[in-house]
Formats: structure tokens, sequence, C-alpha cells
């Protein structure tokens, strides 16, 4: 056999885009049940023989289309391209299914900043015009989208892909509004809600952003308007922090069991800047520990004032334009200013009037629209409204049943917390990009109509569609969204996909939208298909800088996912983050984070050209049970835990560990210590051993490829299909039997290859003990040689004292290997210390180096002594710092910290002691 040749130099540019596109090319990510998948005929030869066939199916939480992808979204397509990846190796009938979101309010948000910048608007331009423009961005933003996804590498069904605003997704949503208002659960009323005067269009409560923000509270004067009070006063005190506001009051409240203000209920004040009088009410909403007690109350615009204004049949006066503007309800002085303009005229007023007491600085929480960070207004207005109690109480059933589970666990608490406290959805946006309302008004007879299809005629007077006018409003961006896990399959149709895709199997999502989206998938799932439209809901975290700060354009701290790709590759990137993504925490990553990525895959890839190099001249042979040595029945062992962690890891989507278990096996078990030792058989060994050697390397390498392809797809599948696999599956007998490659199961391709699999006959922890002892006797070994400061090429002269009847008698037996490994040029054994050595113990064993006249004895006595004079400095301030105040004063933990330091120096310092004295 010849070598084969790998580029000496791990480059991905080389391999990355050629392999994804034979991977899209050959149909390799579609599901098996998918008659154009390469494994389709297999899928057919079980089902048809009563086998059942797992299927995980995991739909993408799709970007909006005017983004590009930034790390966080790397994060979260990363995970899922492991498990999926993983899964698919496993047999199952698999498909993640991509797709972007029209994002209604973002998408426009973009498209009006552009038209701004050309001195035009929406308006002018016409809301048909306004809609093809939109199409126009949509399209080349999904465009760049892709693309960034194939870099990263995502095995995605691409024939599948879904836009929330393509045609059959908005057929799914007009049935599903319909159905809901058949149901009695969509309504329309003039209600309080979340308005952005920026975006002109309201909000749900989770799309308000609060964040605390400085400010301040003014205190106000009301003065009586029917005379001085009981006790002779002519006034009462208001604090409020909008004081623009008091133009809409309705009342002044007090607490029904306040015994200050029991006398004054029912009075009546005239409310400042306004010719208005308005009364004195007790309600139980008013908290009296609080402030002054007493609480200005303006019904239009405050959602606790709303409720105050409902018990007591409050006047509710409105006094903002939808820009944010104060209206004609307001004194003709104030008109058409903006809040924060009108505030100071009023202060102004109120000062002159004699009516202001003063101010004072405070933090408070101020909502602002979660698109464009503009402070958001409680605002009157018509809106449509689902009804979200009914639904919320489905989902709560499901989950107390164990239809779904969240990973981790801590997630339900919120999910639990958010479904009894619900409140019923505005679902209405006054915007013009989005699926429009299915809601026609009749002109002649005032009929409304709600319908699945667009109506001809008004079913009560009969009036032509040219007398039908629709609803101008659109749907909140997550009326389609939360449609995503079954609507992306065909429903409301009966397709194939929906009866053999759904449920789907599991959801990656980020925790900060648990609310918006999950929540609601889960209340849609079970109220159109009687069935939760997922069971594993795994939740990460958010990618952030270094310093723990989330990545944003204003901090510049972002990272560009391609920007990592180009310089390290998308398996670097992909490894890095699964390594790092430890369940319940934010990822923490800066552009060097990745090094450690790019690191492993050039292990991989170096390994492997070794393996393939020593090929030449060599014929490979049978692998079995009775030619293994002891070194490989103990990399089979190491191999065969690594794969049980690695799968229990998949499992409980604990993707670090099985990240640090596979990197643990290759890196250390594979590389430094199997892959070194075998190097005494092409030393040592005659042909027959050569060529066994060489069988069991790449018996071991190919497994070990499949074993980590989920998390580094693309380096394992390059080396894959480098690899003699016909040689090596024909010759596979024994330690590899269960992962033989049945040709109806494998097109080639590592991706469709299967994943390993436990074999319990592979564990031999009497092996792994000797070799536990053989590692710890190597490193000792090393450490002595460092600690010395001596030549790592330099042979070095050891004894080794060995307990009888411990694990530590395979030293006697592997001595080649451990001169071979240690760098050791002869192994003396005693049953006492030798003179002029220095020792270190193991498990059953104790290693001394001989210091004989290869060693200078002088300056390793002198490099000793420096090292204590060095111990004894940092012993005498720790025991200066643990003397004085430090201990009061310093943290309990840094307080140890420091004891921990001081005690490690002085068994330093005693350590090094006796390697002196020994000498």
């Amino acid at each position: 056999m010849k070598a084969i040749e790998l580029e000496k130099a791990y480059n991905p540019k080389d391999f990355e885009d050629r392999i994804y596109n034979e991977w899209v090319e050959k149909g390799c990510f579609k599901p098996s049940s998918d008659s154009r998948s390469p494994l389709h005929e297999c899928y057919l030869n079980k089902t048809s023989g009563g086998k059942t066939v797992s299927k995980y199916t995991v739909v993408i939480p799709p970007p909006n289309v005017t983004g590009v992808l930034h790390m966080g979204h790397g994060l979260n397509n990363t995970l899922q391209d492991i498990v999926v990846r993983y899964h698919r190796m496993l047999g199952d009938n698999t498909l993640w299914l991509p797709g972007t979101d029209h994002a209604g309010i973002a998408t426009q948000n973009v498209v009006e900043r552009q038209l701004k910048k050309e001195g035009t608007s929406r308006q002018a331009l016409g809301r048909e015009k306004f809609l093809d423009r939109t199409w126009a961005v949509t399209r080349e933003h999904h465009d760049t989208i892709v693309k960034q996804q194939r870099k990263l590498g995502n095995s995605v069904d691409w024939d599948r892909e879904r836009f929330t605003f393509d045609e059959g997704f908005s057929k799914a949503v007009r049935n599903v509004f319909v159905t809901l208002y058949e149901r009695g659960l969509i309504y329309k009323g003039h209600y309080l809600v979340n308005w952005c005067p920026r975006c002109g269009t309201a909000l749900a409560d989770d799309e308000v952003d609060h964040t605390d923000t400085d400010g301040f509270m003014y205190h106000i004067w009301y003065e009586y308007a029917d005379g001085p009070a009981a006790d002779g006063s002519t006034k009462i005190e208001i604090a409020t922090t909008r004081p623009e506001t008091l133009l809409g009051d309705s009342a002044v409240a007090v607490n029904p069991e306040d015994e200050r203000y029991k006398a004054i209920v029912g009075k009546k004040l005239k409310l400042p800047l306004t010719d208005r009088v308005i009364p004195i009410i007790a309600d139980q909403y008013v908290d009296k520990e609080f402030g002054t007690g007493m609480v200005k109350i303006t019904p239009a615009h405050d959602p606790n004032d709303w409720e105050v204004g409902k018990r007591h049949n409050l006047e509710v006066i409105n006094i903002l334009n939808p820009d944010g503007t104060l209206n004609t309800a307001c004194p003709e002085k104030y008109r058409g200013l903006k809040c924060a303009e009108a505030r100071k005229i009023i202060i102004e007023d109120l000062k002159e009037l004699g009516l202001y007491k003063g101010e004072e600085k405070i933090k408070h929480s101020v909502g602002h629209c979660y698109r464009c960070a503009t402070v958001v207004e409680p605002y009157l207005s018509d809106q449509w409204f689902v009804k979200m109690k009914p639904l919320a109480e489905k989902a709560l059933a499901s989950w107390k049943n164990g239809d779904f589970v969240f990973y981790p666990k801590k997630w339900e608490n919120t999910f639990l917390h958010w479904m009894e406290n619900i409140r019923d959805w505005c679902i209405s946006r006054q915007l013009w990009w989005g699926h429009r309302i299915p809601v026609w008004y009749c002109k002649d007879c005032g009929e409304t109509i709600v319908s699945r299809e667009d109506p001809a005629s008004c079913p009560k007077c009969g009036a032509g569609a040219d007398r039908l006018e629709q609803d101008p409003d659109v749907m909140d961006t997550w009326f389609s969204s939360w449609l995503w896990p079954f609507g992306t399959l065909g429903w409301p149709e009966k397709t194939e996909d929906l009866s053999l895709m759904y449920p789907t199997t599991a959801l990656v999502t980020a925790y900060d939208i648990i609310f918006f989206w999950v929540s609601r998938m889960i209340m849609a799932g079970l109220e159109f298909t009687g069935k939760a439209p997922f069971h594993d809901i795994y939740i990460h975290g958010l990618v952030r800088d270094k310093q723990g700060r989330k990545m944003s354009k204003s901090l510049g701290n972002g990272i560009d996912p391609l920007e990592i790709i180009d310089m390290y590759g998308a398996d670097a990137l992909k490894f890095t983050l699964g390594y790092m993504c430890a369940q319940g925490q934010d990822v923490l990553v800066d552009k060097d984070s990745f090094k450690m990525g790019s690191r492993f895959c050039n292990k991989v890839w170096n390994a492997s050209r070794y393996i393939l190099g020593n090929l030449e001249g060599r014929t490979l042979v049978p692998v079995r049970d009775s030619d293994l040595t002891e070194l490989d029945k103990w990399i089979y062992s190491c191999l065969d835990r690594a794969v049980r962690e690695a799968k229990s890891a998949f499992e409980g989507y604990r993707y670090n560990e099985g990240a640090s278990a596979l990197y643990e096996y290759f890196w250390y078990d594979f590389c430094d210590w199997y892959v070194e030792a075998t190097k005494l058989s092409f030393r040592n060994g005659d042909e027959n051993e050569k060529n066994r050697a060489v069988s069991v390397l790449l018996n071991v390498l190919e497994e070990s490829l499949r074993l980590m392809h989920p998390y580094l797809p693309f380096v394992t599948e390059e080396i894959y299909g480098k690899l003699p696999l016909a040689e090596i599956v024909s010759n596979r007998t024994a330690a590899g039997k269960q992962s033989i490659l049945a040709s109806e199961e494998y097109t080639g391709l590592l991706v469709d290859a299967p994943y390993p699999e436990s074999v319990g006959a592979r564990e031999n922890s009497s092996i792994t003990a000797r070799f536990a002892v053989l590692q710890e006797l190597i490193r000792n070994i090393r450490g002595l040689r460092a600690e010395c400061g001596l030549d790592p090429a330099a042979k070095l002269h050891i004894a080794v004292n060995i307990t009888a009847g411990s694990s530590a008698e395979v030293i006697r037996e592997k001595t080649d290997m451990i001169e071979l490994l240690a760098g050791v040029s002869a192994i003396d054994f005693t049953d006492s210390t030798p003179q002029k050595s220095i020792g270190s113990v193991g498990d059953g064993f104790e290693a001394f180096l001989l210091v004989d006249e290869s060693i200078n004895k002088e300056q390793l006595i002198a490099r000793f002594n420096k090292e204590i004079a060095a111990e004894q400095v940092s012993v005498k301030k720790s025991e200066a710092k643990l003397s004085g105040k430090f201990v009061e004063n310093a943290p309990a933990d840094v307080v140890q910290a420091e004891r921990d330091k001081l005690e490690a120096s002085r068994r330093r310092i005693e350590k090094l002691v006796s390697y002196v004295k020994s000498l």
C-alpha cells in the first residue's frame, strides 16, 4: 500500500466549501424518509420490515430577515448542528428545517430609514410600492443569511426552507386568526396599550424592554376647588415622574383605610394649567406608606390608572397623538410638543403659579421599544387581542403531564410564572409590512366580516367587494412565528412531512425569547394540533465578551462569525462554542478564544497525517482480538469510555461535557499516549507487527473520526474521505466489529456513517489501572526533568522502587515504553532510596532521577537554593498579611486563597530542601 498524503498544513479553506456543496448535492441533509435522501432505500427496508425508525426533527429559530448573523446565531446554529448530526448518524429519520422571519417592525424600520435618507417616506410612496420595496430588501438580506449559514456548515434541508411570509404560511396565519375568532378567543377593543411613537404601532407587553433610567420625581401642589379642608389646608401634594400627564388626570386617589385622608375623599381639586375640576377618590390600589399616600390618576396613560378609572367610571382623556406629541385635548400652548419638551414648559408654568414644590433625582424603570429603543407610551386605541388564559391553562396542563421538558430545568420556573400571570396579547400592529388582519368592514351596513378568503360581497347586505374595506392593521410578527413548528411542515394541509415529522423533537434557543416565542409555540401547538410542538426545550445562554457584557454595536465588542471562520475555519468556531457552552451559563469569548478549537483541528489533522503517512509499504490485515496488545486493548477501552460520555452528553444537551470528552480522549489518550507508544512497533517490530499495528491504528482512527464528526464535521469528513475504507471494513473482525459499515446504510461520506456504539467487552478496568500507573510514572519523570531544568532531549537514568503486588508491577514489563515516552536511557529497580537522587511518589511506586555524571550537580543545587529563597520570601509576605487586619477586612474566599498559597509555598520549600539534602 502507498502512503496517503494529507497537506502538510491544516487549511480549512482548501476543503470546507467543497465538502459542504457535496453534502447538499448528494442530499445528505434530507430525512431518510425523503426519496431524494441517499439513505432512503435503507429507510424503506427498515419500515417495510415492520421496524419503527425514530425521528429527530428540529426547526431553526428563524433569524430576522433584515439582520446578518452575529455570534449569538453562531452559537445557536452550532448547537443545533451538533445534535442534528449526531442523530443523523444514529440512523434516526432526521430533519433540520431552515427558515427566516419577516420581522414586521424590524424590517419596516430598515426600509423606512432607507427612504428617509432618500428624502421620502412610506406615506409618500404608498402602501403597494412600499411593500414592493420591502420585498426587494427582504430577498437581498435573505440571500446574505443563507450564505452565512452555509459557511457555518448548517446541515439543514434547504429544499424545505420556509419564510413566515410565504404563501403557505400566510394561509396558516389567516386560518389561525379566523379559528381563534370563531372560538371567541380573539376580540377587538378600545384599550390602553404600549405605544411606540417612533414605529407608530402598538406593542405587546413582552416587546417592551424595561431599563433603569436616571430621572426625577417632581412634587406639585393641587389646590382645592371647593374651599379649604376641615384642617384648614388649601392644597395637597402630588409626586410624579411625568408632569406632562397631569393634563390627562381624571382624579386623585387615596387609600380608603388611610386615616389622614378620610375627611377629604369626595372633595374637588383644580387641575393645574387647565380649567377642569377633578375629584379625590378612595381606592385600594394606593399604597398609603409610599410617598404622600396620594396618587394622580391618568386613565389614558398608565395601566394601573386605567384599571382604577374603570372601577370608578372616570373620564378617560387621551392627551397624545400617534407620533408622541400632545394633542388637542391639551391647552393650545402645549399642542404639537413632544413629551420631553412639554415637560420643561409645564414645570416653568407651574413655578410661575406657585404650584411647583421641587424635584429629586431618582432611578426608575422606563419601558423602551424592543426594536428602536424609543420610550414607550401607554396609549388608548382600538386594537385586536387574543385571550391568553384558556391557551395558557392547556400549556400548563401539558407541562405537568410531562409532554415537554426544559434543559436546564430551572427554566420551568420562568415558564410557570409567565403562564400563571399571563395577560391578553395585543396582536394588531399599525404597520404595512406583515400579515394583514383578515377582517373587512362593510361601508354600507357596517357589518364586520372575518374570513379565511377575501370576501366577494357583504353577507349581510350584499354590497360588492368595492364597498368592503379591509382592516389596515397587520398582525404582530410573533403571531406567525408561534406557528413555526407545524406551519413549516405544511399545516393546515395534511402533508406527509406533518404526519412524519410533527411533533418536532427539540427546540434549541436562547433564554432571551422564552416569553416571546417558546411559550406561545407551545400554546399554538396544543390549540391547533392537540400536541405539544416539541419534547426537548434546550435553553442556552447568551454570547458575551470576556467582561461579561452583551455584544452590541454601541459597545463595539461584537464578533462576526464569518471573520472567525475566515481566520480559523468553521470547525474551530463550532468546537470552541460547543466546548464553552455549559448548561445554564452564558458563553464569554473574544477572538483569541477560537484558537483553542483551531489547535484541536490541527491536532486531528497532524495525527491523521502521521498515521496515513505510515501506510507506505504496509499491508492491512484483519484486526482480531487475539492479536491485540495490552496497549491496543487500553486505547479501545478509552475509546469506549469516550463514546459513552459523548452519547450521555448528547442525550442531556450537555454540549461542553461532550466536547471535553472528545478532546481529552483524542488529544491525550489517542495522540499523546497511544500513537506515541505504537512507535515501538514501527521501530522494533518485524513486517507482520508493523502491518498489524498500522491496521489497528487505522481502525481506531476511523472510529474516532466518526466519534468527533458532530463537533468537527469538515475536518473529519476531509480526512475520512482519504481513508482506505474498503480495506478497513473488510479487515474489521473483532475489536471494531460493532461498527462495520453496512453498504445499505453508508454513502461513502462520513456525514451518513453510523455513530460509534459502546461495546461492553472493550471495558477492562485491570488494563486501565495498569496504564494509569504507567502514565503517572511518565508524568512524574517529565515533571522532574522540568523541575531540574534539564534539556528535553537529554536521556535520563532513573530508578524505581515498586510495592510488591501493586498495579505498579506493570513498570517492570513496560520498560521499553517508559524509555520511549519519558526519554529515559536506563531504568534500575531498587528497594531503597538511591544516593544523589531526586524522588517522586506515585501509586504503588517511588521514582528517582539519578544525578550522575550526565547532570551538573552543583548547578542543580544552586537552582534549588535560588527557588527556596524565592519561596521563603513569599512565605514571609503571606505570614505578614495573615497576621494583620487583612484577615478581618478581606472576603473569606480571598483570605482562604492566601492561606492556600502559604501552605503551597511551605510544601514547596520542604520538597526542595529534601532535593538539596539528597544531592
